[in-house]
């Protein structure tokens, strides 16, 4: 089964834009969803929004997500599969910018700029290359695990799901985004839902979970100034009881 990879610089670019780009670099068009933009901000945002020690955020990417967090996390670990991805958000880490070619039309590129937010505390986070089906043993428990548009990318997703209760606190928040765009090349099709993802993720998760919340969030990435992918993704929130 040939996996679509992560590693190359274009998507590390288009990714770097999704997350760090001003509205008029991602949406350059007046007309265009402007409400699908800054989604690892609104994904974060569905925390409650009362101070805590720990947040654990999977699927991470470029590390956007994990800066929102440490705004009201002592601290945050964030983790990716991708190499490249977690090179980049430590470099933001590090650095604060990170200076990336966006591209616009034909072979014609502009520079943009990707900066750590304004009231980020950017020194509580740490970035970890790894697999979200098999997470180190000794990670302990958080107060705050978050998961945007990660699961419908795992090629055994249930492995994730079954390793969540141990990982969120007893009254601890879990948020799960998902576009449910189950594909076969990155997941089996006897290991996807089969069915409704949102009930399918109810059962996997009733037993430990409370659901609290369920919206839509739509989400854009730029490929070019005139081609974009719209989504969106089903988000929920659960209180672990």
């Amino acid at each position: 089964m040939s996996v679509p990879s992560y590693e190359s610089d274009q998507l590390l670019n288009e990714y770097l834009l999704m997350h760090y780009g001003s509205d008029e670099q991602v949406m350059p068009w007046s007309f265009g969803p402007q409400e699908a933009l800054h989604f690892p901000v609104r994904t974060v945002a569905r925390f409650s929004d009362k101070p805590v020690a720990r947040s654990l955020d999977l699927g991470c990417a470029v590390g956007r997500s994990s800066f929102e967090l440490s705004r009201s996390s002592g601290e945050v670990l964030g983790l990716d599969f991708s190499a490249n991805f977690i090179a980049a958000a430590q470099h933001l880490k590090e650095q604060g910018c990170l200076y990336y070619p966006v591209k616009e039309i034909g072979d014609r590129e502009s520079q943009a700029v990707a900066r750590v937010p304004d009231g980020c505390h950017s020194e509580q986070c740490h970035f970890l290359q790894g697999d979200a089906m098999n997470l180190p043993s000794d990670l302990g428990c958080f107060d705050r695990v978050h998961a945007a548009n990660l699961i419908c990318r795992l090629s055994d997703p249930v492995k994730l799901l079954d390793r969540l209760p141990s990982l969120v606190r007893t009254g601890g928040e879990l948020v799960l985004a998902t576009p449910c765009t189950w594909l076969d090349s990155f997941t089996a099709p006897d290991k996807q839902p089969g069915g409704d993802t949102f009930e399918w993720l109810r059962q996997k998760l009733d037993a430990s979970f409370d659901l609290d919340l369920q919206v839509d969030e739509p989400f854009v990435i730029r490929e070019t100034a005139r081609k974009f992918q719209w989504s969106v993704s089903l988000v929920t929130r659960w209180q672990k009881r």
